[in-house]
């Protein structure tokens, strides 16, 4: 269990982003649409630092330039010293993870976050 997040476009859409490796399953390479799965390990940050209630899943049905401002504030929290490990649950790995998510609504603020 996870989170699958995409950014998509008005057409529903995925948009395309900067070259990314990270998440929990990604295309040998990388991959240059915004679709990231993303472990669930990393939950209790989300709900420490995004929304108590939801979690990550506050973004879901959002537009990216109206989570900036939590996504920022919560790298800023967790950092971005990322563990060799990926599946280790560290506030870094949950801030870096994030501050890709950050990358992509600061570079696509229109359109919005999808979840599963």
């Amino acid at each position: 269990m996870g989170y699958d997040i995409q950014l998509v476009d008005e057409h529903g859409e995925p948009v395309q982003v900067e070259r990314f490796s990270e998440g929990g399953t990604q295309p040998i390479g990388g991959s240059t649409i915004a679709d990231i799965s993303i472990t669930y390990n990393y939950s209790k940050f989300f709900y420490d630092t995004i929304d108590k209630e939801q979690g990550i899943r506050w973004i879901y049905g959002r537009r990216a330039g109206d989570c900036i401002g939590k996504l920022l504030k919560a790298v800023h929290i967790l950092g971005l010293y990322k563990d060799e490990d990926y599946w280790k649950a560290t506030p870094g790995n949950a801030g870096y993870i994030l501050a890709i998510l950050l990358k992509w609504a600061g570079k696509n603020k229109k359109a919005m976050f999808r979840g599963d």
